[in-house]
């Protein structure tokens, strides 16, 4: 699949040999010539980040991720090795570390899976099972519970409706029968949820949500969030706002990653890194219409140094 709405395109004139010996040099004895590690690695694409890496391994013998890791800290640090690391591989990374150890990051779970077509799941569960020699379903469902679980299993199957024409009796059936499972009903009946909202195709569910606003009065993220709570409420909305529009999703997801105090950096990371390629333009976009500002503008306010540098340079340019 090429997307084309990234803001990191193939740099050209490209090569892999005089890039390799810039890093080098910038990291060779004392201090490091941060400016041009950033510049080199924030504009070239993923694949070229990886003929980077390699050049640099025949050229010097050393690890080119290795030397970032042992010359650069902190924020800076971790997005440049996250843009280091190979793009097929990412996804399938930032899973196994949410999954490990004590205590799951069910954030990480909800936007990726969420989020990503059922072609980029599937392949997401073969590079896990290569990578790491385990079963990605089995691990989620070891570290999680309930219809949350369930939810996630869902997704993991990667069997939504191909998006075909749309039969509008099916879309006033589902309707009806989240209406009533949802707003008619002591208790929600989240199986239904579950299972419409998982397996249907994204031009069917925004019809149904369109119907349901209709019977109901209600959006369906509002009776979501009236009805159900906890991790099964964040990931259903997650879907609903991806079948609704997976940049706006995203530009949600960065704006919170930076408002009130604090920076939740990994998220702004993860997100930055992982649609840099895809869709960062469409995502600047929906950004600027719901917030009111540009994303160059709130990343320039909530972040500084290198880290700052670098994350503009992947932002590619202001919306005024």
């Amino acid at each position: 699949l090429q997307y084309t709405r990234g803001t990191v395109t193939a740099f050209a004139p490209f090569d892999a040999r005089a890039d390799a010996e810039a890093l080098r040099k910038a990291m060779k004895g004392l201090g490091t010539d941060e400016d041009t590690v950033l510049n080199i690695i924030t504009t070239r694409n993923n694949a070229q980040r990886q003929e980077i890496a390699s050049a640099f391994k025949t050229l010097f013998g050393r690890d080119l991720v290795d030397d970032l890791k042992s010359e650069l800290t902190g924020k800076f640090e971790t997005l440049m090795v996250s843009l280091m690391r190979p793009a097929y591989i990412f996804d399938a990374h930032a899973l196994k570390h949410a999954i490990k150890g004590a205590g799951t990051n069910e954030k990480v779970l909800t936007e990726i899976l969420a989020s990503r077509t059922p072609a980029e799941v599937q392949n997401i569960k073969q590079v896990y099972l290569q990578e790491y020699e385990a079963n990605l379903e089995d691990k989620i469902t070891g570290e999680t519970s309930g219809h949350f679980q369930r939810l996630l299993v869902v997704l993991l199957q990667a069997n939504r409706d191909p998006d075909a024409g749309v039969d509008e009796a099916l879309v006033e059936q589902d309707a009806q029968v989240l209406f009533r499972a949802g707003e008619l009903k002591w208790g929600t009946d989240e199986e239904k949820f579950i299972t419409i909202l998982g397996t249907r195709s994204i031009s069917h569910l925004r019809r149904v949500f369109d119907k349901y606003m209709t019977i109901s009065g209600f959006q369906i993220e509002e009776t979501i969030d009236r009805e159900t709570s906890g991790d099964l409420e964040k990931l259903l909305l997650a879907v609903v706002k991806c079948v609704r529009s997976v940049p706006a999703y995203f530009a949600e997801t960065l704006y919170y990653s930076m408002k009130g105090a604090g920076t939740d950096d990994d998220t702004l990371i993860r997100v930055m890194v992982s649609r840099s390629e895809v869709d960062l333009l469409d995502i600047r976009r929906e950004f600027r219409k719901n917030f009111a500002k540009s994303l160059y503008h709130a990343i320039q306010k909530d972040t500084s140094g290198d880290y700052r540098k670098a994350l503009l340079l992947l932002c590619g340019g202001e919306d005024d």
